[in-house]
C-alpha cells in the first residue's frame, strides 16, 4: 500500500515540474507562462515602435525633407501610434494581469487557461500583419493611428491588412477581459472580499469591463471602413451621402475609454508600489475605487473634445469642456492619496519608486496639459499642433510606461528569483527621466508657435526645439536598449543576488508569501487569509 502512495506522490510531483522546451510556451496555459509571453512581446513591439519613432525624429532634426518623402513619413506616424497603442501597452499590462492577479488573489490559475493561451497568439499573426504592412503595395496605412476618413478610403491594400489585423487584436483584448473578470470575480481566495483586493486587481476588473464595452465600438468603425472601400456603401463617404465626421464620433467613443484602459492599470501598480516603499497602508482604499470607477464611467461622456473643430455647436462644445473637466476630480483624488501615503512615510527610493514618483510628478504634468487642452477656445488654437502630441506623450509614455518599468522592476524578483542590480535600475531611471523631458518638454513650444503634427518639413522658426527633441527622442530610445541588455536580460538568465520571498521591507500581498522565483503552480488549494487578506495564515 505504501508503495501505491509512494507512487502516487511521485507523480503527483512529476506533475508540478514545468514541461520544456518549445512545447512549453507554445502550448502554454500556465498563467506565469503566458504574463512572461505578453511582457516579451510587448518589448519586442515597443522596440518596433521606437524604430520608427527614431525615423519621424530623424527626418524632423532639421527643416527640409532629409531621408524620407511626405508619404513615407504619414506611415512612420500612423504605424508608430498603431503599434505602441495595440501592440506596446495593451499586450504588456495584459500580461502584467496575468502574471499577478492570480497571485495576489490567492487563485491556481487564470479561470480559462486555454483561451487564455489563444489570446495570446491571435496576437503574432496580427502584429506580423500590421508591421508587414510596409511591404505591401503602396506602403503601410498613412491616414494617422486614428484611421480617419476619407483618407483610409484611398490607401492601397495595407489598409486592409490593417482593418483585419486590429479586428484581430480586439478579439484577444476580449477575449483577455472576460478571462481578467471571471477569474477576479469567482476565483478569489475565501476571506479576499472585492474592498480588500490590491488596487492593482481592481483597476484591472474596471479596465476589463471597458474594453469589452468599447472594442467592438472599434471592430464597428473600421468594418463600416472595409465597406466603404470594397462593397459600394457610403457611411463616410460624402459622394455618396455619408460622412466623414461620422467617423469620428464613432472612434473617438472608442478612443477616449482606450485611453484610460491604457492608463488605469498603470494607476493600479503605482497603487502598490508606493504604500510598500513609504511603509504604510495606501491613503484612502476606498475612495480610490470609486475614483477608478468613476474614471471608467466618465470616460464614456467626454469623446467630442477631440472634435471641438469639426463645427460642433456651442452647447456641445460647453457638455464636453465641463464633462471634461470633471475628469480632472477623480484623478486629483488619486493624485492626493498617492502623496498623502508618502507623507511622513518611512521613505526609500529603490528603482521601483524612483520610478513611480517619476511616473506622479510627470504624469501630473500631462493631466495639466490635458486640462488646458480641454478649454474648447484654447483647444481650437492646440488642434493638431505639436502641444497635443507633448500632452498625450506624456500621458502615455510617462504614465503607462514608467508604471509599467517601475512593475518590472518591483515584481521582477517575484518572477526570476533574482534581484536587478539597483545601479543599473536607477542609471535607467534617470537616462529616461531627464532624456524624456529633452523630448518631449520643447514640443509644447512648438504647439504654441502653431507647428502642426504629421507635417514632414516646417519652417525655419521650429528648427531649434526641433533639433532639441530629436536628440532627446534618440537618448531615450538608447536607454530602453540599455534597460534591455544590462537590466532584463541578465535577470532574465538568473544573473545576480538570489531574492528572498519578500525582498521589499514595506510590501504586503499574497504575492510576497510564495517563494522567489514563484513555482510553476501556486495556490493549488486556497490560501487562508488574515483579516486584512494581506497574509496566510496556517
Amino acid at each position: 500500500m505504501s508503495a501505491v502512495l509512494d507512487h502516487h506522490d511521485h507523480a503527483h510531483d512529476h506533475d508540478h515540474h514545468a514541461p520544456t522546451g518549445w512545447r512549453r510556451w507554445v502550448y502554454a496555459t500556465n498563467h506565469k507562462d503566458i504574463g512572461t509571453l505578453y511582457l516579451l512581446f510587448a518589448f519586442a513591439m515597443l522596440m518596433i515602435g521606437g524604430l520608427l519613432a527614431m525615423g519621424i525624429r530623424a527626418e524632423l532634426y532639421q527643416p527640409g525633407l532629409q531621408l524620407v518623402n511626405p508619404e513615407l513619413f504619414n506611415q512612420l506616424t500612423t504605424m508608430h501610434g498603431l503599434i505602441m497603442v495595440f501592440g506596446a501597452i495593451m499586450p504588456a499590462f495584459v500580461g502584467f494581469a496575468n502574471w499577478m492577479i492570480p497571485l495576489q488573489i490567492g487563485a491556481s490559475d487564470m479561470a480559462f487557461a486555454r483561451m487564455n493561451n489563444f489570446s495570446f497568439w491571435l496576437m503574432i499573426p496580427a502584429s506580423l500583419m500590421i508591421v508587414g504592412s510596409f511591404f505591401m503595395p503602396g506602403g503601410a496605412p498613412a491616414a494617422g493611428w486614428t484611421l480617419y476618413a476619407p483618407l483610409t478610403l484611398q490607401m492601397g491594400p495595407s489598409m486592409d491588412a490593417g482593418i483585419f489585423a486590429l479586428h484581430i487584436l480586439g478579439a484577444s483584448s476580449i477575449m483577455g477581459s472576460i478571462n481578467i473578470i471571471v477569474t477576479i470575480l469567482n476565483m478569489r481566495a475565501p476571506g479576499m472580499t472585492l474592498m480588500k483586493m490590491p488596487m492593482f486587481c481592481w483597476t484591472w476588473l474596471i479596465t476589463a469591463y471597458l474594453l469589452i464595452a468599447v472594442m467592438p465600438v472599434l471592430a464597428g468603425a473600421i468594418t463600416m471602413t472595409l465597406t466603404d472601400r470594397h462593397f459600394g456603401t457610403s457611411f463616410f463617404n460624402p459622394a455618396g451621402g455619408g460622412d466623414p465626421v461620422m467617423y469620428q464620433h464613432i472612434f473617438w467613443f472608442f478612443g477616449h475609454p482606450e485611453v484610460y484602459i491604457m492608463i488605469l492599470p498603470a494607476f493600479g501598480i503605482v497603487s502598490q508600489i508606493i504604500p510598500a516603499f513609504s511603509r504604510k497602508r495606501l491613503f484612502g482604499y476606498a475612495s480610490m475605487v470609486y475614483a477608478t470607477g468613476s474614471i471608467a464611467i466618465l470616460s464614456f461622456v467626454v469623446w467630442a473634445h477631440h472634435m471641438f473643430t469639426t463645427g460642433m455647436p456651442v452647447t456641445g462644445q460647453l457638455f464636453f469642456m465641463y464633462s471634461t473637466m470633471l475628469i480632472a476630480v477623480p484623478t486629483g483624488v488619486k493624485v492626493f492619496n498617492w502623496i498623502a501615503t508618502m507623507w511622513k512615510g518611512s521613505m526609500t527610493f529603490e528603482t521601483p519608486m524612483l520610478f513611480a514618483v517619476g511616473f506622479l510628478f510627470v504624469f501630473t504634468m500631462g493631466g495639466f496639459t490635458g486640462l488646458i487642452l480641454s478649454v474648447a477656445p484654447i483647444d481650437i488654437q492646440l488642434q493638431d499642433t505639436y502641444y497635443v502630441v507633448a500632452h498625450f506623450h506624456y500621458v502615455l509614455v510617462a504614465g503607462s510606461l514608467y508604471a509599467m518599468f517601475a512593475g518590472y522592476y518591483y515584481w521582477c524578483p517575484k518572477w526570476t528569483g533574482v534581484m536587478y542590480d539597483e545601479t543599473r535600475g536607477k542609471i535607467h531611471f534617470w537616462w529616461s527621466l531627464i532624456s524624456f523631458n529633452v523630448t518631449f518638454f520643447p514640443m509644447h513650444f512648438l504647439g504654441l508657435a502653431g507647428m502642426p503634427r504629421r507635417y514632414a518639413d516646417y519652417p525655419m522658426q521650429f528648427a531649434d526645439f526641433n533639433a532639441i527633441a530629436s536628440i532627446g527622442g534618440l537618448a531615450f530610445g538608447l536607454a530602453q536598449v540599455y534597460f534591455f541588455f544590462f537590466v532584463l536580460l541578465p535577470t532574465m538568465r538568473g544573473i545576480g543576488p538570489k531574492a528572498s520571498a519578500s525582498p521589499w521591507e514595506g510590501a504586503e500581498g499574497l504575492e510576497w508569501e510564495v517563494p522567489s522565483p514563484a513555482p510553476f503552480h501556486t495556490f493549488e488549494t486556497p490560501p487562508k487569509l488574515n483579516a486584512n487578506a494581506t497574509k496566510i495564515v496556517a
